[in-house]
């Protein structure tokens, strides 16, 4: 991941993080509003040595009182010092309550003891660090007595006695509130990484390019009302969408399809726009001046028919098992030279007429009599109907829908079409988000509302330099594109009537 990777993951998850930051700060929040306030009072001891009175003497006691003064600060926790200090104050603490409330520290170089004692009261938190250092003073002395003796060589003395304190020491709001918060944003930014990580959905082109080398030669946005109006070539001409479906018609010419001007389109699950894009792709290759057939080799759920408002009562199926002669049921669509070539009924065995041998005949010949064929197939997981078609024709256009179509499934899909030795020719993403942070794809076409997208314009460039160029018929490519430009002069999508022209056969 780059830099634009981590800004785009903080672009779409910034709800989150701001979310898990705001539950930070508002624990941190109710953490320290609801903690009892705490006053600490610290008293000092400080240790001396009576070894005598010449430089040496006392040289030799200063080593000694600073080589022992850390063992009298863990003096200061033990029962010999705590109990008096318990009896004295009779407080309503054990050893161990009262250990937990007390600190005792040695400052590094010196001979003082620090007592700090914490307490809901003030005044009884100064009590117990003053009596803990009278009682360490007399535990020490005690101890360090010689048998035989009165004096104790060591002596401590209470220098600084504990004052009440005036304002506590916890909880400390600021302080909680800032930890609360940078927890919080940690927590948000991991679990936003952890997304990104666990998220297999194809984004965009980079996702794709970590499946197949196959190049996306177009992005095609999202429209809620597709449904509504499937054919935005003709129903919309200068829309955006309208223009990728150019874009796509354009970077046909340099896939490499061996020879061949047939391709299939499929994708890998249902739902993913496929037949939208086999019917505008072949709506803008026959503006363009192409003779295009687009036939629904979809047996199973054919939806070309009814998109492109034609009778499909009898179509593809009825020619294939010798029903009908292909002149009978294939239909001529708009004032353009575009047919289609309808499913038909429904077969048993849909399969198999796929990859019977009149299917070969029926593609020989409508390669023949067209500049270009579009097969519209099933998906390729589900069904082998796409996989066992995909093999007789020149290449396969991979529809990938943004943020539905995992990783995995392109691949599993990729790998049927390998199996059976077919071509993956090109990937077209559909949609595509034109707002927000997975939008980054599709560049300047969608923001001027008509010209042609930064990323199609980096498929193109990334489709020249992996294939060689056109097996588009001269007669279609000399009136569809000059020098990789898309001839808008051909057939200018604007004149085209408002209204769906009336089939006919």
């Amino acid at each position: 991941m780059d830099l634009r990777d981590y800004l785009r993951l903080l672009r779409k998850n910034v709800w989150l993080i701001v979310a898990t930051t705001l539950v930070g700060v508002g624990i941190a929040a109710a953490y320290s509003l609801t903690r009892v306030p705490q006053f600490q009072a610290t008293s000092t001891v400080f240790v001396s040595t009576q070894t005598g009175d010449t430089a040496q003497e006392l040289n030799q006691g200063s080593n000694f009182t600073q080589a022992r003064v850390k063992s009298y600060a863990n003096l200061a926790s033990t029962p010999i010092v705590l109990d008096p200090v318990i009896s004295s104050l009779r407080l309503p603490l054990t050893e161990d309550q009262l250990d937990a409330r007390l600190t005792a520290s040695s400052p590094l170089g010196t001979t003082l003891i620090q007592i700090s004692v914490r307490d809901p009261d003030p005044a009884t938190a100064a009590s117990i660090s003053n009596a803990v250092a009278s009682s360490l003073t007399a535990a020490v002395e005690q101890i360090e007595t010689p048998s035989g003796q009165t004096v104790s060589p060591v002596k401590l003395s209470l220098v600084r006695p504990a004052p009440v304190p005036v304002a506590a020491v916890s909880p400390r709001l600021k302080v909680d509130l800032g930890i609360g918060l940078l927890i919080g944003l940690a927590v948000g930014l991991a679990v936003a990484v952890l997304r990104r990580l666990l998220d297999t959905r194809i984004r965009g082109e980079r996702d794709v390019a970590q499946v197949t080398e196959s190049p996306v030669i177009s992005s095609i946005a999202f429209d809620p009302k597709a449904g509504e109006r499937p054919l935005i070539v003709h129903m919309d001409p200068r829309s955006p969408r309208a223009e990728a479906f150019r874009t796509l018609r354009t970077n046909l010419q340099f896939l490499d399809v061996e020879g061949s001007h047939s391709f299939l389109v499929s994708s890998s699950v249902p739902s993913e726009g496929k037949s939208t894009t086999a019917v505008n792709l072949a709506i803008a290759l026959a503006d363009a001046g192409a003779r295009v057939v687009i036939v629904d080799a979809d047996l199973r759920r054919s939806k070309v028919s009814d998109y492109m408002g034609v009778e499909g009562g009898a179509g593809l199926t009825d020619v294939l098992i010798g029903r009908a002669e292909l002149s009978d049921v294939v239909q001529h669509w708009g004032s353009e030279q575009l047919f289609v070539l309808p499913a038909g009924k429904v077969p048993p065995n849909p399969s198999e007429l796929l990859g019977s041998n009149a299917m070969s005949a029926l593609i020989d010949r409508l390669e023949q009599e067209h500049d270009v064929v579009i097969f519209d197939a099933p998906p390729l997981l589900p069904v082998t109907d796409a996989a066992v078609l995909a093999k007789r024709v020149g290449g396969v256009l991979m529809v990938v829908a943004t943020g539905r179509t995992s990783r995995h499934q392109l691949a599993a899909a990729l790998g049927a079409l390998e199996h059976v030795g077919g071509h993956a020719a090109g990937v077209v993403l559909s949609m595509v988000p034109v707002k927000g942070p997975d939008s980054y794809g599709y560049g300047y076409g969608y923001g001027y509302g008509y010209g042609y997208g930064s990323t199609s314009e980096a498929g193109t460039k990334g489709s020249r330099r992996r294939s060689k160029k056109a097996p588009v018929p001269a007669r279609a490519a000399s009136a569809a594109v000059s020098d990789g430009a898309p001839a808008a002069a051909a057939a200018p999508a604007g004149e085209q009537p408002a209204s769906a022209p009336a089939a006919t056969r």
